[in-house]
């Protein structure tokens, strides 16, 4: 009874959800045209700022772009100020289905609806921060949750990013988000689809993709070890069995992102031809030379290592993890020296949705040029999302993903944490 009692209050909340986020919409559809001016625009291909910048919208995709742009009879002319404009952010690592706060513990205790509930929050916050297209990098034991999300937002249910799902991640048993240190008779179960072999990887791919999920996301290494200064990691899958889980993506027209943190699983990763090496805090040289290669993308995630290092349960523990992030950050610039190319994604989730823009800030303190940086998250992160020629730029024909900050973003890339504007598809969401 109990049960019948929650999963109706639950059915009756989303749908709440949905008819506020659509009667939002509904009520303030786009005009026909808008045009955004403000003192500067970010090109985001050359690095150049324009000054002053326009962009013209037509629908929901943009129609010109320049220091003056066509005025259409009848259009909504928004004068942004002091503002630069540049496109929408990208996040290609992000975990909608968690929130800070005990990540073992919260996947048992909180049921799927109530973490879907969490979810459409999350995308909520992530849109209102200025990022308008993300990848979600597993549900964590949710399944295929993620697709009811995606496609609410895509129907306008909801408010969030354009989604790119991947439903429950897939891992080995007993390896990285099993739930080890449990009492075995409780029979908890693995944040993770189970597949130990070739033939089971094909399987859990078969099944996700059926569910609804855009890209396939394996656990390469884990769980980690960082002592005396030394990291180290066993791999999950042979260098084989990952190639075998990309041919089979590859079949239906899908690739496969790996959270893959060291070596030699790293390695297997790159011969494998995965899409991105999620964490990649230990590359060897014949691993960056391969990604460099086959442009394969590397995803530093520092602001999660960030967030536990400060939030870590002890002294000690905090002092080990600001090791750890450390020893990334050598690495880090050892992997800039040699080319590999890098995407953004912060791993939000385990820390609050809607502060992920400290991943910018993190990475040009340890190493990038803010220019860098954004070509990353957007050149790069459209490609890694499957959408370049889409979003990712100001260009006419793009999606109108726009987003304006405070000041020049090239002087201070910390103004990305400051969005004041946030443009989807035409729809102004925060203004």
């Amino acid at each position: 009874m109990r049960k019948h009692i929650f999963a109706t209050l639950t059915a009756l909340l989303l749908s709440c959800l949905f008819i506020a986020a659509s009667s939002a919409q509904s009520q303030s559809p786009p005009p026909q045209a808008i045009v955004l001016h403000a003192a500067r625009l970010l090109d985001i291909e050359t690095g150049r700022i324009v000054a002053p910048g326009e962009v013209l919208i037509q629908g929901d995709h943009i129609a010109e772009v320049g220091p003056s742009v066509t005025h259409p009879a009848g259009a909504q002319t928004i004068d942004l100020g002091d503002t630069t404009l540049m496109p929408g952010l990208i996040d290609v690592h992000v975990h909608l289905f968690l929130h800070p706060g005990a990540e073992d513990l919260q996947t048992v205790e909180e049921s799927v609806p109530q973490r879907t509930i969490t979810a459409t929050l999350a995308a909520k916050a992530d849109l209102m921060a200025g990022f308008t297209a993300e990848r979600d990098m597993g549900t964590e034991g949710a399944g295929s949750a993620d697709t009811a999300v995606r496609n609410a937002i895509d129907q306008g249910l909801l408010l969030g990013p354009r989604l790119r799902i991947s439903g429950n991640a897939i891992s080995i048993l007993g390896g990285h988000e099993d739930a080890i240190n449990y009492n075995p008779a409780q029979h908890i179960f693995s944040n993770a689809t189970y597949a130990n072999n070739a033939a089971e990887l094909v399987t859990a791919i078969r099944q996700e993709l059926k569910e609804g999920a855009d890209f396939i996301k394996i656990y390469e290494t884990g769980r980690d070890s960082f002592r005396d200064g030394q990291f180290s990691t066993p791999y999950q899958y042979t260098e084989a069995e990952l190639a075998t889980a990309v041919q089979e993506a590859a079949r239906q027209g899908k690739r496969v992102a790996v959270h893959a943190t060291g070596e030699p699983g790293t390695l297997y990763a790159a011969l494998a031809g995965v899409v991105t090496v999620d964490h990649a805090d230990q590359l060897s040289a014949e691993t960056m030379r391969l990604m460099r290669a086959k442009q394969i993308f590397a995803v530093p995630t520092f602001a999660i290592s960030e967030y536990f290092a400060d939030h870590a349960a002890s002294p000690a523990g905090s002092a080990r993890q600001h090791q750890s992030l450390d020893y990334h950050a050598q690495e880090f610039r050892k992997q800039l020296a040699e080319g590999v190319p890098m995407a953004v994604g912060s791993d939000v989730g385990p820390f609050p949705h809607g502060t992920q823009a400290r991943e910018f800030v993190l990475m040009v303190k340890y190493g990038m040029a803010p220019l860098a940086v954004l070509q990353a998250d957007m050149l790069n992160g459209a490609k890694v999302l499957g959408w370049q020629g889409q979003i990712g730029a100001l260009k006419p024909g793009y999606f109108a993903d726009i987003i304006a900050v405070p000041g020049n973003p090239l002087e201070d890339i910390s103004l990305l944490q400051k969005v004041s504007f946030v443009m989807k598809g035409g729809v102004v969401y925060r203004k």
